[in-house]
């Protein structure tokens, strides 16, 4: 039987050049910002927005602005003739720079501002070891960092130990606040919330309705009751006498907060583990321990980092509402800030905020970021 092999080619096709109006700079425009008479619409409202508002913007964040100044009198515009004139000038980031202690740390001792830098200086020397993930004994690095660098804390920040002056918390406040509140309830919440989030997931029912009791119960309440329990209820069933620090009552209540949000994200992540990964670790001899261990849970957290990082940011954020307890983290202490008659202008309030603003944006964008690339660098089992 004879074969035909004529409609077998003997050689490659030549590679063809790339679609030419993609590789051209009108062809990223009609592609990205003109697709669609819809896309062409909100582009060009886009477009004008930004001609329209963003000179103005800078002119008054930036041009117009006072950098420096001792009081309310040096935000006020100057004429030709050096002459103080009616109005005021743009932003007064003079204000800021006078505040800026108090924003960072509130009404902490200047004379003992080298305990909070120290602690501060710990905390970033730690942390970035255990960021990047080709750093050597990740073990030791978390365990300094969540372990003893607490204890540290706790005896530098609040003194009476070791010759060091005793710093009440009710003189704590800003940034310093925000940051220790911020990193106790993601410290506690992410192994409480894996706890709570195993517990709902369990086979045994006190357990399992203890899990679903808490979780549902504190998930259905603001913050602002949670703190307001802890700081106004709570004393209430103490015996006369014992009191808990209102500063201890914010840190338990915003933890708890967050380990109820936290384990409903890592239920997420454990419900989309296939059930071909149990039986294997299962057929492999595993205990439960062991299995969620060195099998489940590393790919249920992988699984559930935007989640995760997603809770952080919104920690971050919600350590404001401690102001309900009398306690002034940043947003709180530059609110407080406006009543302070040597600088009460019109421009004032609004550039203290948009201050606090761009703080609070720096730290959730590095987080944000920081998920983004824990994703691309843990991404091995789903490339595409």
């Amino acid at each position: 039987m004879s074969t035909n092999l004529a409609f077998v080619r003997n050689d490659f096709l030549p590679a063809q050049q790339p679609p030419h109006a993609g590789s051209t700079t009108a062809g990223w425009l009609r592609k990205n910002l003109f697709a669609t008479p819809k896309d062409s619409i909100l582009t060009v409202i886009a477009i004008i927005a930004i001609v329209t508002l963003l000179p103005k913007a800078l002119d008054w964040l930036f041009l117009s602005a006072i950098w420096v100044g001792a009081d309310r009198t040096a935000c006020l515009t100057v004429d030709q003739g050096g002459q103080l004139a009616s109005g005021w000038s743009g932003a007064c980031w003079a204000y800021v720079n006078n505040r800026f202690g108090q924003f960072m740390f509130g009404s902490y001792p200047k004379a003992e501002l080298w305990r909070p830098l120290l602690v501060l200086f710990l905390f970033v020397a730690l942390l970035i070891p255990l960021l990047i993930p080709k750093a050597p004994r990740k073990g030791l690095n978390a365990l300094l960092l969540l372990i003893a660098l607490p204890i540290v804390a706790y005896f530098l920040l609040l003194g009476g130990w070791f010759g060091l002056p005793e710093v009440e918390t009710t003189l704590w406040g800003g940034l310093m606040v925000t940051l220790i509140l911020s990193f106790v309830g993601i410290a506690v919440s992410l192994p409480l919330g894996i706890m709570l989030a195993l517990g709902r997931r369990s086979t045994m029912p006190v357990l399992r309705s203890f899990s679903i009791a808490f979780i549902e119960l504190i998930r259905g309440v603001p913050l602002i009751t949670v703190l307001f329990m802890a700081s106004v209820l709570l004393p209430l069933f103490l015996t006369p006498g014992n009191n808990i620090d209102k500063f201890l009552r914010a840190l338990v209540g915003v933890s708890i907060f967050a380990s109820a949000y936290m384990a409903e994200v890592i239920r997420g992540g454990l419900q989309a583990i296939p059930k071909g990964q149990y039986e294997a670790a299962d057929a492999l001899g595993l205990n439960y321990f062991q299995m969620m261990y060195f099998v489940v849970l590393p790919q249920a957290i992988k699984l559930v980092i935007p989640g995760i990082v997603n809770t952080f940011i919104g920690i971050f954020k919600d350590t404001s509402l401690v102001t309900i307890i009398s306690m002034y983290d940043l947003l709180g202490i530059v609110k407080a800030s406006f009543g302070d008659s040597g600088w009460q202008t019109p421009v004032t309030p609004l550039t203290g905020l948009i201050f606090a603003g761009f703080v609070f944006w720096i730290f959730c964008f590095g987080m944000s970021r920081y998920s983004a690339f824990m994703e691309r660098h843990l991404d091995t089992g789903h490339k595409r």
